[in-house]
């Protein structure tokens, strides 16, 4: 396994970072951490557990994000994933949608810390890898920092030492899980008090990040830096992250490589599953902001998203004329 520094980070993202954003981000930085999008203890225990669990070895170091709160359903699931080769479990206690408040999990779990420390000890217990938590700084009108200092330190007791602090609060009612993105105030502040008062605790930071200078600025703070959307609609920005944050020399690929890169795992992926409805504007979607700020990089968009092109079943093809379009 890679370096086991969590510096750098990419958010779990429903319906955005699953196993094919995963390998793509992954050619572009060899060290930032990768996370699922979150799969529930119900999707493993009752359904497809391949479907939900299967992953390329390249992806390493990748976390298996969990939503759920019941400590013997979380210990299975994490028994599961243990055993599927993820090198980390990640407890979702930050989700505010109304739909994970329904299932009991998510940002609502914060009202009940006991419970989570619960669940935390359950899958400490049942396997050998890092067990994390990812949660907000508040919920609802709750602000305090003795709420959040509070609610680490009794999940540190049962014997967690990695939080990802999204450095906002959650209102469980009247916004969207968007708009609880960017409504809410970030208080990056709260975060860096955290890691000053449990300095011995890793503590990533986690909300409105975009730039690598702004994970340098953070990285002065706490240790390590998540991001989300960003790391999506401006991929080639982690570029850089390899070099400036882990030392790593090695040469860095070039939008090019990433593109040849990427034509035999979609061609393998279309062979093996391509039967069971994977199509290649499934992988291709992910590419979409790969050129951004490039000349040509419309034009690269409109090729990957075109269903005449993506209809004819070849990703050479279609990845090497979208390539064709930029000017480096």
């Amino acid at each position: 396994m890679k370096d086991k520094k969590r510096l750098t980070s990419v958010a779990p993202m429903l319906d955005w970072t699953d196993r094919h954003c995963r390998y793509f981000h992954r050619l572009i930085s060899r060290h930032t951490w990768l996370y699922t999008e979150m799969v529930t203890t119900g999707a493993l225990l009752y359904g497809d557990v391949a479907r939900h669990l299967d992953f390329s070895g390249e992806e390493h170091p990748v976390a298996l994000q969990l939503g759920g709160s019941e400590p013997a359903d979380l210990a299975q699931c994490a028994r599961l994933g243990e055993k599927w080769g993820y090198d980390e479990i990640n407890l979702n206690c930050g989700c505010p949608s109304e739909r994970v408040q329904k299932g009991a999990f998510g940002a609502c779990l914060m009202k009940e810390s006991t419970l989570v420390a619960n669940c935390v000890k359950a899958m400490k217990d049942a396997v050998s890898i890092d067990v994390t938590v990812k949660h907000r700084i508040g919920i609802d009108d709750i602000a305090t920092y003795s709420f959040v200092r509070d609610f680490i330190g009794e999940i540190a007791g049962a014997g967690c030492q990695t939080f990802i602090v999204h450095a906002r609060n959650a209102m469980l009612k009247g916004l969207s899980p968007k708009e609880n993105r960017e409504i809410p105030p970030l208080r990056y502040d709260v975060v860096y008090r955290l890691k000053k008062d449990f300095p011995d605790l890793e503590i990533l930071i986690n909300g409105g990040v975009e730039t690598a200078d702004q994970v340098e600025e953070h990285l002065k703070h706490v240790d390590g830096v998540m991001i989300g959307r960003a790391a999506y609609h401006y991929p080639w920005r982690m570029a850089e992250f390899d070099n400036r944050f882990y030392g790593d020399d090695s040469p860095a690929r070039t939008p090019a490589d990433v593109v040849n890169a990427m034509i035999p795992y979609i061609e393998k992926q279309l062979s093996l599953y391509g039967e069971k409805g994977l199509k290649m504007h499934g992988i291709t979607r992910h590419m979409l902001g790969m050129m951004t700020g490039l000349p040509g990089a419309r034009r690269f968009r409109q090729i990957l998203s075109d269903p005449a092109r993506l209809a004819s079943g070849s990703p050479a093809v279609v990845l090497l004329e979208a390539l064709s379009a930029v000017r480096f």
